[in-house]
């Protein structure tokens, strides 16, 4: 073991002498390697991001939560065919909550984009939600500041609506919401609450841009036509929402007079579908990137084999010394797999500095992480791509004849 040892050190120290002998072919040459562990980087720190942010999305509303809609997740299905299905309405979301017995709440949801206003202070784009009183519970979203609207409110249609934390910070930076009347559209709705902060869904759009409103006043002063809606439907209990999924298929269905041979003409969808759907993208996308990486790596390693060949011809005479002393071909073969290993591992150390401010700048855009499991790998996939570029050229080197290589000229 000790011998081994000795030889790996020894082995390390030629190989950084010949580095810094060779600095401006050391650093071009490591420039493939860059490439190629920059690419490597950032698109894990973009899949790790996306993961996470996708993650943390759909867990703020919680896996006991299905959703009646009109239109299936994923792929597969008949474009045409779905969007000739009839359209969600308030009648199904009323037979829902009349029929259902192993739920916890039920909540119809609708929306629209409209600019909110107080006073001079305007906030563009924001999405107008039309939705009950039973909204909290069936989002698992919590209020801040003030209150929900209650069912009699709901019921109603009253002017009434809940900010998001984020249309709430821009019109009232210093002052209290609650109570005032702001402008949502050009209708006034007085403020009954602000919600906590929820984020972004994929670190894009953001689910706190929002003002919630009753879906009968919604119906009145946002469309001159009650279209389509989606039902969300959170479940007694996690161990039953396959149970909740057939009693709501079956309430559906003779809710929408379907007969018994006729297939659904709704969806009831859950986040198993979008976690599937998500996986699929990310396996292609991962698939892609490392094929290009793939390429960039693989010229890199070319580039690094080609070095290595010229290094071992440039130290033949060296390589007769070794031999001609004692050194066993082992050590000959470790000392050139070390130096192109230590060259490609340099080249990897410089590719993860250039990648970490890319992937801030990116996280701009698009959400990415960086955690120490990215970084490891990198700076694995950059050791084995020297130690398999340099074996044929360590290889060579080992099974020189000692007479030969000191004869070389």
């Amino acid at each position: 073991m000790r011998i081994y040892l000795d030889e790996t050190k020894e082995g390390l120290l030629i190989a950084f002498a010949a580095i810094r002998a060779n600095k401006m072919r050391s650093v071009l040459t490591t420039l493939g390697i860059v490439i190629g562990i920059v690419s490597v980087t950032l698109m894990g720190t973009a899949i790790e991001g996306l993961s996470r942010a996708f993650n943390k999305s759909i867990a703020a509303v919680g896996a006991d939560v299905l959703y009646v809609q009109k239109w299936p997740w994923g792929g597969g299905h008949d474009w045409w065919e779905i969007r000739n299905r009839p359209d969600l309405t308030i009648r199904h979301a009323k037979a829902l909550e009349r029929n259902a017995e192993i739920v916890r709440s039920i909540s119809p949801i609708t929306g629209t984009a409209r600019n909110v206003t107080y006073q001079s202070k305007v906030i563009e784009n924001v999405i107008v939600v039309g939705t009950d009183a039973d909204f909290l519970e069936t989002s698992n979203v919590n209020v801040w500041l003030g209150r929900f609207m209650t069912a009699l409110e709901a019921e109603g249609g009253r002017p009434v609506c809940v900010l998001g934390s984020e249309v709430a910070e821009g019109l009232f930076p210093v002052e209290n919401p609650i109570g005032k009347t702001v402008k949502v559209g050009n209708y006034p709705y007085r403020v009954l609450g602000v919600l906590e902060k929820q984020g972004n869904f994929l670190g894009m759009q953001s689910l706190d841009n929002r003002v919630y409103v009753p879906i009968n006043r919604f119906f009145k002063e946002f469309q001159s036509f009650r279209r389509g809606i989606e039902i969300w439907v959170k479940s007694s209990s996690l161990e039953q929402v396959e149970e909740t999924k057939e009693e709501i298929r079956g309430i559906m269905r003779k809710a929408r007079r379907l007969e018994p041979k006729e297939k659904d003409d709704f969806a009831i969808n859950q986040q198993e579908i979008l976690v599937q759907t998500f996986n699929q993208i990310g396996g292609v996308i991962a698939a892609v990137g490392l094929f290009i990486t793939g390429l960039s790596l693989f010229v890199g390693g070319i580039g690094i084999m080609n070095i290595m060949f010229v290094s071992v011809t440039e130290r033949t005479k060296e390589i007769g010394i070794r031999k001609a002393i004692g050194a066993p071909k082992r050590s000959i073969l470790l000392q050139f797999l070390l130096e192109s290993a230590v060259i490609c591992l340099i080249g990897g150390i410089i590719g993860l500095i250039i990648a970490f401010p890319l992937s801030l700048i990116i996280d701009q855009v698009l959400p990415t992480a960086m955690p120490l499991s990215v970084v490891g790998i990198a700076l694995v996939i950059s050791v084995l791509v020297g130690v398999v570029s340099g074996f044929l050229p360590a290889y060579r080197a080992s099974r020189l004849d000692p007479v030969d290589a000191l004869r070389y000229e």
